[in-house]
């Protein structure tokens, strides 16, 4: 990632230079970076504005769409985004490897007890039948780098597998998940809703393992920003935090409405969406989109204790003051 990181930082010069002359202009103007899926207050920001009264008034947001996580990390480190989502290990590989300062601003989605989990499945005639199976395979995953590695890693050499020398691990957004498997492009693949629930009412594959299995109460994906950005910007950060804690409020209290813009911002069909959103059997939010810190910290504990980072502190990524929720 260091590499990578080096080459957007020079790419993105220029691009920065040219910006800096003009911010004066965009002062209030937020770069955010964001993906799918669960991202509802941020689709509630995009598709009903006029829900948010300082939106497009006080300040305004460029949004930029990426694959994952572990992209919009490195566009952090290279100054190109001022605030994205995050996954815990992609944004502590950030930290660690590309020189990376942000703090936690929100959180979107965790795993809760009973509810979804993040898994990998194959089709149900595959010799594959245990995690152990899967050596000499080629196996689909969201990004790389990105939040889900760290528990799936895990989980393979929990079972004698190494991730890094005994498969061949290649990208496959969640989007295109199911076709890849289905056509033999890869032998596993992992799934997340709405395309798990899409897959699973179509029949023909099933689950290998989940995330759960090796790190309960998973932090999926918060909102971080450039600690340099907040520090420098704090009225219009503390703005942008009001209304994600509203867009969280709003999509957890009109479920309909946000089936209907989680369709528009996804393309999935209302009726997929209605089988498991905001449902027990879809991912957990917290009601005013608060970061469970003791969940992060538990999480960085055990990426340190499989070596799969140093020892880290969440405090490094907490502002004392900007955080959901903020009304």
């Amino acid at each position: 990632m260091r590499d990578t990181v080096r080459g957007i930082i020079i790419a993105a010069s220029a691009a920065c230079a040219i910006a800096g002359a003009t911010a004066a202009s965009a002062q209030q103007t937020i770069r955010v970076g964001w993906t799918i899926p669960a991202e509802e207050s941020k689709y509630w920001m995009m598709r009903r504005p006029d829900k948010f009264p300082d939106l497009g008034k006080k300040y305004n947001i460029e949004w930029t769409q990426f694959q994952g996580t572990s992209p919009m990390t490195q566009a952090l480190a290279a100054g190109a985004l001022d605030c994205a989502t995050q996954g815990v290990l992609s944004l502590a590989n950030g930290a660690v490897n590309g020189g990376l300062k942000a703090y936690i601003v929100a959180q979107h989605v965790y795993e809760k007890p009973g509810g979804f989990s993040v898994y990998w499945a194959v089709k149900d005639d595959s010799p594959i039948k245990t995690v152990a199976d899967l050596k000499g395979k080629t196996i689909g995953i969201s990004v790389l780098g990105g939040g889900t590695y760290g528990p799936f890693a895990m989980i393979l050499k929990k079972a004698g597998v190494d991730p890094e020398k005994d498969i061949k691990l290649v990208e496959v957004g969640f989007a295109v998940s199911e076709d890849a498997l289905r056509q033999g492009r890869v032998d596993a693949v992992n799934m997340n809703q709405p395309f798990a629930a899409r897959a699973e009412a179509k029949g023909g594959m099933h689950k290998l393992f989940a995330l759960s299995e090796a790190m309960p109460n998973i932090v999926h994906i918060l909102e971080a920003c450039r600690a340099d950005f907040v520090d420098k910007n704090p009225d219009l950060v503390k703005a942008y935090v009001a209304d994600i804690t509203r867009g969280m409020k709003m999509a957890l209290a009109d479920r309909e409405e946000t089936i209907k813009v989680v369709s528009e911002v996804i393309k999935a069909p209302p009726a997929v969406l209605e089988t498991y959103l905001l449902k027990n059997n879809d991912f957990g939010r917290d009601p005013g989109a608060a970061p469970n810190f003791e969940a992060i910290q538990a999480m960085l504990d055990i990426y340190a204790a499989t070596g799969m980072l140093p020892k880290m502190n969440v405090g490094q990524f907490q502002h004392a003051t900007i955080v959901a929720p903020i009304n």
